[in-house]
């Protein structure tokens, strides 16, 4: 669900651009991502190269790139940004110690994943515009998952499917929707969601932990189960594991569907 009226009263609803955010964190290293696919080597969420945030913002202003910042707590290194927001009161116990931000340059992507928390999520977009494609947890069976992790096949393209390669994937039934600067996003708790910057931009995200004790449930799995488990799979077995992992996507995937 996209709001667009929610955050006309905040002081970031104006304030935030990229220059500005420039002015007060540029001097700050921060961690970027791109889009090479997963290997055995790379630790949960490890960054693949850092820069001064000044720097990274010319970059985004200059050229397309690749580099990202994800799950980066920037209220951490600049305590002044929390003067600019709220925590909206609608309903949900927003966790205050972690919001989020995240940047991309044109035409950047983020591969479809869900949260390991399996968080009530509110993602705020700032300076240009994202496009999101979203899918209930009821889809996972068509989205070819790959066993042990939170993304789908890394080489599944959610903006052009290649449906001959990846058949299930045309009875997913998902959602589409775009984000402008000021608009908030409302993902449910375990939604799958794949994300393309339009132009560069930044979003921010306040969560919640989820209310329905099945998902606590695979939240607590995820954090303290799974995410160990693969990574001593991938010390002992290295690229093998990521290999058969993906393997195994397609494979019970179309088994799942008699094909």
């Amino acid at each position: 669900m996209v709001i667009e009226n929610l955050i006309e009263d905040w002081p970031a609803y104006t304030k935030w651009h990229l220059d500005y955010i420039k002015d007060v964190a540029g001097d700050r290293t921060v961690p970027l991502y791109d889009d090479r696919p997963v290997t055995h080597e790379d630790g949960f969420n490890q960054a693949h190269a850092k820069m001064k945030m000044a720097d990274y913002i010319d970059l985004l202003k200059k050229e397309p790139t690749t580099y990202r910042i994800f799950l980066y707590n920037i209220m951490k290194d600049v305590p002044l940004l929390k003067k600019d927001f709220k925590f909206p009161k609608i309903g949900l116990r927003l966790i205050k110690q972690i919001p989020m931000v995240f940047f991309g340059g044109e035409n950047s992507r983020v591969f479809m994943h869900y949260d390991i928390d399996w968080a009530n999520i509110l993602h705020f977009h700032f300076h240009g515009k994202k496009q999101v494609v979203l899918f209930p947890p009821d889809q996972t069976e068509n989205l070819y998952k790959v066993p042990h992790s939170l993304i789908t096949r890394e080489d599944i393209d959610f903006d052009n499917p290649d449906y001959d390669k990846f058949p299930v994937l045309k009875k997913a039934e998902g959602f589409i929707c775009e984000l402008n600067h000021g608009e908030t996003l409302y993902m449910p708790e375990g939604y799958w969601h794949y994300m393309k910057y339009v132009t560069p931009g930044f979003s921010m995200s306040l969560r919640s932990l989820p209310r329905k004790p099945k998902h606590l449930l695979r939240a607590v799995y995820n954090v303290f189960i799974m995410r160990h488990f693969d990574g001593l799979m991938r010390r002992r077995k290295g690229q093998a594991w990521i290999d058969e992992k993906n393997e195994r996507a397609i494979s019970e995937t179309h088994k799942a569907h008699g094909i």
